[in-house]
């Protein structure tokens, strides 16, 4: 054990582990559900494992089944967790910079601004400042709406608009409404500020602290008296930045279009409501998990748009889950470069090196042997068809939380195979990520090459 708590990769997951572990056991106690009643081993562990992992599936309904003391218990499991991946992605990069060769380091450091070598107390803090800022912000619009819109007590204002600020920005998707969002489908004061504290949370951490860094800058600075002009975002900040707003935008235009006529989601909604539900509903598959349209009634192709946006996910180092976008934009960066027969893979004038390609392969390719797994197991463990157990499985491995329904109907032995893809998606990417970085090594020799056939 002290052994394997050297590689900070195996840390991570142990550390998740202990905190679900945890809550799982406060889940237990009988003062956490409104019946008294203590609940079942199996039913406190997924809640545990969906909060602390901040994806939202679950098996019972948080509003009405869990007391006062247990959904307390899961918003702090929310916190934790949301807080726990920003830290343990943040603080792994810095690591994995400090163990690069010098002109490594100093090259990685200086593409992005947001990882300084030996800043651990910096990363804490502005963490932190981020996370509470956000929240806080959120939490009083939403406050506001819910206690003199909707006619909510000062009390229960108050908690909605904390609990739902929390997982929002932790893009967690557990609400205290048994409709999540639907109810406010058509009301932009209650979703368009819980949507973007869900863009900011899973855009990554790196990337909000470059951005917040560059915009306190003047526009020159005076050197020496000579003014030297602001430097640019990082090329990681551009390619998260870009990508997601073309995946949040195709999002919205795969809602709207897929869904319009759809009796049974946007078609009973005016022409602007609409518009709003649909730009709502395709920020949700960033692995937020709330829903203001009927998954269950949502058109087949919608959940297949559905399932390729929840398992790209969200940035690295945030509160999102995936194989991120910057690995999904780095595969289609390779895959034009060799359609154009290109020699090197190159972004904005930088080059990305081939370790760099091989590590955004192999969390893709992990990432779909996880899901393709889960989804054969459930398929030959239930009656249910493809699309919605593919749907579920993809929700559960990016952490996103969305479900067709089934999940609260799935066997005890399907619930745990859900439960291994939550944590393995929320966990693991990291952890693989930085083990593949941690181990990159220099061979002194080559072996004679040979072109095997690929078509």
């Amino acid at each position: 054990m002290r052994r394997a708590l050297r590689h900070p990769a195996r840390v991570v997951p142990l550390a998740f582990l202990g905190v679900i572990l945890v809550g799982a056991g406060l889940l237990t106690l009988p003062v956490a559900t409104e019946s008294g009643q203590a609940a079942t081993p199996l039913t406190a562990l997924f809640t545990s494992v969906s909060a602390v992992c901040v994806t939202g599936l679950v098996v019972v309904d948080t509003a009405t089944y869990w007391s006062g003391f247990g959904e307390v218990v899961i918003a702090g499991l929310i916190q934790v967790g949301g807080f726990g991946i920003i830290m343990a992605g943040s603080l792994l990069g810095i690591l994995v910079l400090g163990r690069m060769r010098l002109r490594g380091r100093l090259l990685a450091v200086s593409e992005n601004s947001a990882m300084r070598l030996g800043d651990v107390g910096t990363v804490v803090r502005w963490v932190a400042v981020l996370t509470l800022a956000v929240e806080a912000a959120v939490a009083v619009t939403l406050y506001l709406r819910f206690h003199h819109y909707y006619g909510y007590g000062n009390g229960e204002a108050v908690w909605h608009g904390v609990f739902h600020a929390v997982s929002a920005f932790n893009n967690a998707g557990f609400g205290l409404e048994a409709d999540s969002l639907m109810q406010f489908v058509t009301d932009p004061i209650i979703t368009l500020p819980m949507c973007l504290a869900i863009i900011l949370g899973g855009i990554g951490f790196p990337v909000l602290v470059e951005v917040v860094r560059k915009a306190r800058v003047p526009a020159a600075l005076r050197e020496n008296g000579r003014r030297r002009p602001r430097t640019g975002w990082s090329l990681h900040t551009q390619i998260a930045v870009v990508t997601t707003g073309f995946l949040l935008l195709a999002g919205f235009a795969a809602y709207a279009l897929l869904e319009w006529r759809n009796p049974a989601t946007l078609g009973p909604l005016r022409t602007g409501d609409k518009l709003l539900a649909a730009f709502v509903a395709g920020v949700q598959p960033r692995t937020s998990g709330f829903n203001n349209l009927s998954v269950g009634d949502l058109r087949p192709e919608t959940w297949l748009v559905t399932d390729a946006l929840m398992f790209i996910g969200g940035g690295p180092a945030g509160t999102a889950g995936g194989i991120k976008v910057t690995t999904f934009a780095i595969l289609a960066v390779v895959i034009w470069s060799e359609v154009r027969g290109e020699p090197d893979v190159a972004v904005a004038g930088r080059r990305i090196p081939s370790e760099t390609q091989r590590q955004a392969l192999t969390v893709a390719l992990l990432g779909v042997a996880a899901v393709a797994l889960g989804t054969a197991f459930i398929m030959l463990d239930t009656a249910f068809s493809l699309d919605r157990v593919l749907f579920e499985a993809v929700s559960a491995f990016g952490t996103v939380g969305l479900s067709t329904g089934i999940t609260p109907e799935l066997p005890a032995t399907s619930q745990l195979v859900l439960i291994v893809l939550m944590f393995v998606g929320r966990v693991g990417t990291v952890s693989v990520a930085a083990s593949l970085a941690l181990r990159t090594r220099q061979r002194r020799y080559s072996f004679p090459t040979e072109r095997p056939l690929v078509s």
